[in-house]
């Protein structure tokens, strides 16, 4: 067993790919926010692919975190030189390699004076986070900003000891531009359409209430790229550990990943940027086609098998395409509900994408749990599910199956399975979804009153309609009854 080190390399089985570059030599060009299996999998490892190809030298990563959390994968990623081994779950088998592209952690303290020290420094030219859907302090029905936050009202009275990343690349910004450095790029790598413009709304937004010219200054200097980002990556747990154990490598943070990516970024640096298209990342000015097609089909349809599968007990994503009523399910709602309001991109039908995410989706060693598909539901159907209920209703296009996924969300709310056993809390949310979701056993109106997720939709007597309808009938007749009268049509 190999501990995993810079030492240690060497020593790392032949079956598996390390570095071929000098990692002593590697200097940093990038600071990553949010350094969860997902960004190891994928932006790493695009720029790993650089590295090995002896370009990139200067680009490496210093990973970083804002939350005390992030303290335990500081702690594991250290020990290990911040290498990490990535285990590729491909139908025909299973493949590894270590991935070098990341050099550092910047310490996690109070008012994260480290972090903002290590972005100001001039040889920083990227900023990027990976903060989940809902991290970015947007409200949730008009799209804009939401000043009434906690971590946003702190802030805002304490630009020089933040408590968000976002306050941190703030007060970093400052900095430069006191010194006459200069503006990096910040570049979001989460799954939300417009995540570039979505992000300059929160930075620039945030700098305005404490110093307008300084937001003034980053609205007008600094770049914000869109991008789309795509790899469905498991979170690691026993059995991922257990796998690398067995390949011969002791790793504290192992990574598995599908034998897919891909990542489609818009061309806006404003102070440099790796050569990701030699890697395989696409840069195009069509990114919100691409933005559109992923999160209206594939994280949509997480969203389509999550909540019945997590109500009937069904444990993993492959598992629920196994079940027949699930799978049908998925396969309706996507080609008869989401399809029509899907614009296709260059080399892709929305149809052909719907094909390649069930191949995926259906990939018996990917072992990505229901669990994690589900959480956050907050933000993953009011950004992913509701715009397509509101394109169908605007188009007087079919939604009964929509409304049936919004219903079965509304049902695992409840907190208990068909089986009667019980679902831990998935939300950050989570009380209030709760509560509503009690209440509207009874009274299904209930549920869509919470104007803070749904808006208006609330008021569409066909889409409320619809609603009611499947959320008494799931609880009357069950989940996997409600599911069979939708695939007959009745």
């Amino acid at each position: 067993m190999i501990a995993l080190s810079n030492e240690t390399l060497g020593s790392v089985p032949k079956a598996i790919e390390k570095p071929g570059y000098d990692r002593s030599k590697l200097t940093a060009g990038i600071v990553h926010i949010g350094l969860g299996n997902f960004h190891r999998a994928h932006q790493s490892w695009y720029l790993h692919r650089l590295m090995q190809s002896g370009l990139a030298q200067d680009w490496a990563i210093v990973g970083a975190g804002v939350r005390p959390y992030d303290n335990l994968m500081r702690a594991k990623l250290t020990a290990q030189d911040c290498l990490t081994t990535l285990i590729e779950l491909d139908p025909s088998g299973i493949s590894g390699e270590v991935v070098g592209s990341m050099i550092g952690y910047v310490p996690i303290e109070d008012g994260n004076g480290p972090l903002i020290e290590q972005m100001a420094e001039a040889n920083i030219r990227i900023v990027s986070l990976t903060v989940t859907e809902g991290g970015y302090y947007i409200d949730p029905v008009t799209k804009g900003f939401d000043e009434t936050h906690d971590d946003v009202r702190h802030d805002a009275a304490n630009p020089g000891t933040p408590r968000t990343a976002f306050g941190a690349i703030v007060a970093a910004l400052k900095l430069r531009r006191d010194q006459g450095i200069g503006p990096f790029t910040v570049q979001s790598c989460d799954n939300l359409q417009g995540n570039g413009a979505i992000l300059r709304q929160t930075v620039v937004s945030l700098a305005r209430l404490s110093d307008p010219d300084l937001a003034h200054w980053i609205d007008g200097n600094c770049a914000f790229p869109n991008s789309m980002v795509d790899c469905i990556v498991p979170a690691t747990g026993s059995k991922e550990i257990a796998l690398v154990r067995e390949m011969g490598i002791d790793d504290a943070a192992p990574v598995t990943h599908e034998n897919f990516r891909q990542w489609v970024i818009e061309d806006d640096f404003c102070a440099g940027r790796p050569d990701w298209a030699k890697a395989g990342a696409q840069f195009s000015d069509n990114v919100h086609g691409y933005e559109a097609q992923k999160i209206r089909i594939l994280n949509a349809g997480h969203q389509v098998i999550a909540n019945v599968a997590e109500v009937l007990g069904i444990e993993t994503v492959s598992q629920a395409k196994q079940h027949p009523q699930v799978a049908a399910l998925f396969r309706k709602v996507e080609m008869e509900e989401i399809v029509p309001h899907v614009t296709p991109v260059p080399g892709m039908t929305p149809a052909a994408y719907v094909d390649l995410v069930e191949t995926r989706f259906s990939n018996p060693r990917i072992i990505d749990t229901i669990r994690r598909i589900a959480f956050d539901g907050s933000s993953r159907h009011t950004g992913m599910v509701l715009p397509t209920v509101r394109d169908a209703l605007a188009a007087d296009a079919p939604l009964d199956g929509l409304a049936l996924v919004e219903a079965a969300w509304a049902r695992m709310c409840e907190g208990t399975r068909d089986d009667g056993s019980e679902i831990s809390p998935n939300d950050p949310f989570w009380d209030q979804l709760n509560a509503a979701a009690k209440e509207a056993k009874s009274s299904p109106a209930a549920w869509l009153a919470q104007r803070n997720l749904y808006g208006d939709l609330a008021d569409d007597p066909r889409f409320a309609g619809s609603f009611a309808r499947w959320l008494n009938l799931i609880y009357r007749d069950g989940m996997e009854a409600a599911l069979k009268i939708y695939l007959k049509g009745a």
